[in-house]
């Protein structure tokens, strides 16, 4: 199943990033699954319209960094617990990938349609 992940990142009120936000943006990085994000959006404290800040109002989330997927079938899941992202999304996802992978390898009188 088709899902749009978004990243949403803080900007605090000095200006400066959100450590945590950093943090999880590297471990991301690190384990090979940044490119899984479909989008990084910025919630910046200063500007109350940016567009983290209008996902936070939104879903009601009150820290950052947090995750949007929203499921082909039209259903958003929000998560603000990166291990719990990271088992219930990001390595469902490889797996189905690979799986498929695994069964066009096998099959290769198969086809994307």
């Amino acid at each position: 199943m088709a899902m749009h992940i978004t990243m949403v990142t803080k900007i605090k009120h000095d200006g400066s990033p959100c450590r945590k936000c950093a943090e999880i943006k590297d471990r991301l990085e690190h384990q090979g699954l940044l490119h899984r994000i479909d989008r990084i959006v910025i919630a910046d404290e200063r500007d109350p319209e940016s567009e983290g800040m209008q996902l936070a109002a939104e879903y009601n989330v009150t820290q950052a960094p947090f995750f949007v997927i929203k499921e082909e079938s039209g259903i958003t899941y929000i998560y603000t617990v990166y291990f719990r992202f990271l088992k219930e999304i990001l390595q469902r996802k490889v797996a189905v990938e690979e799986e498929l992978a695994e069964i066009i390898e096998q099959h290769p009188d198969l086809d994307y349609i």
